[in-house]
């Protein structure tokens, strides 16, 4: 080589020394739809990930995520490093409890005995721990109805505290509010309808019309009249009356 002649392989002034080459560091993050890459560099030249956040994310739909991110430096051959990344995804109370009917209807007989099971609501909720514990009460519903049903806030079963009384009232309306650990709620009402026993004798009102009954009354004369009322209903409420045979009287219908 010559004096002013430059050394054979000598490295171009602009390009970067090797060192540099090979500590250039590129990063890949495998394909997620909720997460990317953004790559920063520090004062000092350095370069480091930052992972971020591009969607909303959904427990209920996918709790954890697994994310693979690939370091490549500048080398040739290329030289490249993994690390494996977990996310999992802490519930948040999102979801509202959902009852499996809106109304629920039943039809009790009015013997039923006392604790006996009317109706059991169920409730659900998509969220997870204390954000999914649902309780139960009664909302808008009279004091005296409260008198008549308990409703358990562990599981929504529906029992009777006291005799029901088809004559006293044949159909009840509840409204049952179910509540998550988050203080969201969802409401459901429940019909009962109470059917009727034959539980009532017929009761007789008599009017005499002549007392005494002269003994020339002519045939067909009112003696009495007589008014029959069953507290019952349908055809536990119709009633026959009757007369003994061999006296020298009879009934007839005057009215319905």
């Amino acid at each position: 080589v010559g004096q002013y002649g430059a050394r054979a392989g000598a490295r171009d002034p602009a390009e970067p020394p090797a060192e540099r080459l090979l500590s250039r560091t590129n990063y890949q993050l495998s394909k997620n739809p909720h997460f990317s890459l953004d790559v920063k560099e520090s004062p000092d030249g350095n370069k480091y990930p930052e992972l971020i956040l591009e969607n909303h994310l959904d427990r209920e739909n996918q709790s954890s995520h697994h994310l693979i991110l690939t370091a490549v430096d500048g080398g040739n051959p290329v030289r490249s490093g993994t690390v494996q990344i977990r996310i999992s995804v802490t519930d948040a109370n999102d979801n509202p409890p959902v009852f499996t009917e809106e109304i629920y209807k039943v039809s009790l007989r009015e013997n039923l005995p006392k604790g006996s099971l009317v109706m059991q609501v169920k409730a659900t909720d998509k969220d997870d721990g204390l954000n999914a514990q649902i309780t139960y009460s009664f909302r808008n519903t009279p004091d005296d109805v409260r008198k008549i049903y308990n409703l358990d806030s562990e599981n929504g079963r529906i029992t009777n505290v006291r005799n029901l009384d088809f004559e006293d009232t044949h159909k009840y309306m509840l409204v049952v509010e179910a509540r998550d650990g988050g203080g969201q709620t969802a409401q459901c009402k429940v019909q009962i309808a109470i059917l009727d026993e034959n539980d009532n004798a017929p009761e007789m009102k008599f009017t005499s019309v002549f007392s005494p009954i002269p003994e020339d009354s002519p045939p067909g004369t009112v003696i009495a009249l007589i008014k029959v009322h069953d507290e019952d209903t349908r055809e536990n409420g119709e009633v026959e009356c009757q007369i003994e045979h061999n006296l020298p009287f009879k009934t007839a219908a005057s009215s319905n």
